[in-house]
């Protein structure tokens, strides 16, 4: 996995190199260049806790932290509670949600009336889901609408939302995908990272950035030089570059 930062670092020196017609780097060259780089087995191995404190997989976390000797930091008892706010939006069970958040710790809603209005919105959409009209209607009534008058953008969410009232079969809804399973996830990935954020912690794991700042900086020398490319991610492969 190292081979991702010792690539990154490659192409920018490489990319300052390069005249303005391309250069045929042979597999030999580009992997002495990668050799002559040291990166530290400390740094890979927080990137590693990095990513799995981030996602969520607190076992492995716990395990790698035992191995490795790399303490995470944060506490990973926030992990199990983390996780299970987020698995309680993605099941539609958005009061146990609210009420898991409060607990772990209040003003994550209090501060972020964006986030607590999507969770509001998520419960109308479970009401809506479930056929109680009635209810969905007294709730948008009550709690959604105060707030949409106090915000444009809320208004026009909550605009949406009830519009999926008037369509008996919500396939030929134009905002049907507000019932589809990925609006949960979308919710509860947003709690997930103001949960994080909360804990001053990266919202986002580090290493997708790496591997999307390896893919621009391929693409970046791909106009300049012809050399070993990095195609499939998954297992960091050197494949020969083509003249």
């Amino acid at each position: 996995m190292s081979l991702f930062w010792i690539a990154i670092r490659q192409l920018a020196e490489i990319e300052e190199q390069m005249a303005s017609s391309k250069k045929v780097i042979t597999r030999g060259e580009w992997e002495k260049r990668l050799n002559d780089v040291k990166i530290r087995k400390e740094d890979m191995n927080k990137l590693v806790m990095n990513f799995l404190v981030t996602e969520g997989y607190v076992e492995a976390a716990e395990k790698f932290w035992m191995e490795s000797g790399t303490e995470p930091d944060i506490d990973l008892a926030t992990i199990t509670e983390r996780m299970a706010v987020k698995k309680a939006v993605q099941c539609g069970n958005v009061d146990d949600a609210i009420e898991k958040v409060n607990d772990l710790n209040p003003e994550i809603l209090d501060t972020n009336p964006q986030l607590f209005f999507h969770l509001q919105q998520q419960r109308l959409i479970e009401l809506i889901r479930n056929g109680k009209i009635e209810a969905a209607l007294e709730f948008a009534q009550e709690e959604l609408a105060p707030r949409g008058e106090e915000n444009q953008s809320f208004l026009e969410e909550l605009e949406r939302t009830v519009s999926l009232l008037a369509f008996e079969d919500v396939s030929n809804c134009p905002v049907g995908e507000l019932l589809d399973i990925s609006q949960r996830l979308k919710t509860a990935s947003e709690v997930n990272a103001a949960i994080l954020t909360s804990q001053s912690h990266e919202k986002d794991p580090k290493l997708p950035s790496l591997l999307k700042m390896l893919i621009w900086a391929q693409n970046q020398l791909d106009e300049k030089a012809t050399y070993p490319r990095i195609n499939d991610l998954s297992n960091a492969t050197l494949e020969e570059p083509t003249v």
